[in-house]
């Protein structure tokens, strides 16, 4: 019976059939996963296209037994037919899908906004927002791959690709992408289409280097991002001693495909963080600085002051050093010093001290005013000093998107929102997945009154760091504003900690639960006192108790709290600012009285 049943399959050629519609399906799914990759189609494609397929190999055999039945393996008319739709309806999947899935359209049609009571929506509504308008003039270079095979070297690729951002930022009328953000696309499989629309650039400029001893080789490609064409690529085997002239051929071979030119603002300056002296060890112990300032950790910042220490040593004229330095100690005093107010002093001491002789060595250097500028704002609460120090690193480098935040987070701080949130938008445009920079741009947006706007924000910001503290403590008080105390309280209880307690403290105040928030104040003023008196004051000025808000605004001052940063652009705080203690305590701490904030009411 089986022998027979082996016979009739053999006679009418199903053997044969399957294992041409298996060859043709393989064929089939491999050209379309290549179109699909290139045009950024979603998985549904495919899936959809498999379906069509395994329905086709059944039609199949069907119609191979039919015909063998009949003695002829020969396909008619009404066989065609049927095939001819199934390849129609799989061309129609391909069509419907590929056409909806258009890169980055998942981003800029975004599902419908949930009810306000949802703590995190709409996340992805203002990075989608990167996509428009692509300047053809734009690059984003990608972190170089580290063919040396040592992890140890991998600071040396990061710092050439540093260095040509920095190179690049230099040329007239060509929008750069940040290290912050380009780098977030190390090793990433994403298509160069979607790398491109996610940071908003029509240019990819990528890369692998490779050290040996004495000598480098390094490769680099400009790609278009839309289509992955390349339009310059070169291969260089040099001297390590010739890496700075490297850096530059590429940075001008870029520049000249790109059809730009340097840079002719009014007052801008050519910007390099390479050694005065040309020194490749201090440039080397540079970039080992600003590897380990990256981690963001108590240990990381000290052994970064150890690399920038030694690249001073080895050049005292190194302009970029002195201000990383400062950058560092700032970090480490406001974050991770212990051992009492003494060691904090010290250390800001050191911000002070490295900031000024970043200056002293190079008045035109944007890093050492951006330096200064924060010392200015951080340490002496000096805002009209910063800003001043920051507009004069924007002008000494115009397309620094750093130096135009700064300007930004200043204005914040002296009651000009509206103006910080132009500025915040406006560097964004170069580091369009910075998590930090959408923190800020939410506060200043809640100062200014545009609520929706400022959750979106937010919102954008946990979505790019979402182990990162205190933005949900920020979306707890933009849910206050926006009159949604259960989002607040929800917000608030995933607040990492010690944002947490300060957070729920904020939500509780408007709810029923009077008990709780009495408890969740008592809690705050016995844990944090000194820690935080701003935030305390906060508290009071949602139970409307102005004498205990100026108390704790005192108290903070006292502290040199820096939440008094905020007190201008801080909806809750400004419930009081007709009282004229307002006025006074502004006077006191070197504040303006006038701010287009707008207060809650």
């Amino acid at each position: 019976m089986v022998g027979d049943f082996w016979l009739r399959l053999k006679q009418r050629k199903l053997v044969q059939w399957a294992i041409a519609w298996v060859a043709f399906a393989f064929a089939l799914l491999q050209g379309v996963d290549i179109v699909a990759q290139r045009f950024n189609w979603p998985a549904s494609v495919e899936r959809y296209l498999i379906l069509a397929l395994v329905v086709g190999f059944f039609v199949t055999l069907v119609l191979a037994w039919y015909h063998g039945e009949k003695g002829a393996q020969r396909i008619g008319g009404t066989e065609l037919v049927i095939i001819a739709l199934l390849l129609v309806i799989g061309g129609a999947i391909i069509w419907r899908f590929g056409k909806v899935a258009a890169p980055h359209a998942a981003l800029a049609n975004p599902p419908p906004r949930p009810a306000p009571s949802s703590s995190i929506t709409k996340p992805a509504t203002l990075l989608a927002a990167v996509a428009e308008n692509i300047p053809q003039k734009s690059v984003a270079v990608l972190p170089f791959a580290n063919e040396s095979g040592k992890q140890d070297e991998q600071f040396f690729s990061d710092g050439l690709s540093d260095d040509l951002i920095n190179a690049l930022s230099q040329f007239d009328g060509l929008k750069v992408i940040s290290r912050n953000s380009a780098f977030q696309f190390r090793d990433s499989k994403d298509s160069a289409a979607k790398i491109g629309k996610l940071l908003g650039v029509a240019h990819l400029l990528e890369g692998s280097v490779q050290r040996a001893g004495d000598e480098v080789r390094i490769t680099a490609t400009l790609v278009n991002a839309s289509d992955g064409t390349v339009l310059w690529s070169q291969r260089y085997d040099k001297p390590y001693k010739d890496l700075f002239a490297l850096q530059d051929a590429i940075t001008h071979s870029v520049a000249d495909a790109l059809k730009t030119k340097l840079l002719t603002a009014p007052g801008a300056v050519v910007q390099s963080d390479r050694p005065p002296s040309g020194s490749l060890d201090a440039y080397t112990a540079y970039q080992h600085g600003m590897a380990y300032e990256a981690l963001v950790t108590d240990a990381g910042d000290r052994q970064a002051v150890k690399a920038f220490t030694e690249a001073i040593r080895l050049d005292k004229n190194y302009a970029a050093a002195y201000a990383q330095l400062s950058f560092t100690w700032v970090d480490l005093a406001d974050q991770f010093v212990t051992g009492g107010q003494q060691a904090v002093q010290q250390a800001n001491a050191e911000a002070r001290r490295f900031a000024d002789a970043a200056l002293k060595v190079d008045a035109g250097s944007s890093l050492a005013h951006q330096a200064r500028a924060n010392v200015l704002q951080n340490v002496n609460m000096d805002w009209a000093g910063a800003e001043a120090e920051a507009e004069r690193a924007v002008q000494l480098a115009p397309n620094n998107a750093a130096a135009r935040f700064n300007v930004a987070r200043i204005l914040g701080s002296l009651g000009q929102s509206r103006r910080a949130v132009a500025l915040t938008r406006q560097a964004l445009a170069s580091d369009p997945r910075n998590a930090l920079w959408y923190s800020w741009l939410s506060m200043n947006l809640a100062a200014s009154g545009q609520l929706e706007e400022a959750k979106r924000a937010i919102e954008t910001a946990i979505t790019l760091q979402p182990g990162a503290v205190r933005n949900r403590e920020r979306l707890t008080i933009i849910d206050i504003l926006r009159g949604d105390p259960k989002a607040a309280l929800a917000a608030a209880q995933s607040e990492l900690s010690p944002w947490h307690d300060i957070a729920v403290a904020l939500a509780t105040q408007g709810g029923t639960d009077r008990a709780a928030a009495d408890a969740a104040l008592s809690k705050l003023i016995a844990i944090y006192s000194d820690g935080a008196p701003y935030q305390i004051a906060e508290v009071y000025a949602l139970r409307r108790n102005p004498d205990n808000v100026f108390k704790w605004l005192d108290h903070a001052w006292s502290k040199r709290d820096p939440g008094i940063g905020y007190l201008l652009m801080d909806p809750l705080i400004l419930r009081y600012r007709n009282d004229p203690r307002f006025a006074a305590f502004c006077k006191k701490v070197g504040l303006p009285t006038t701010t287009d904030a707008v207060a809650m009411k």
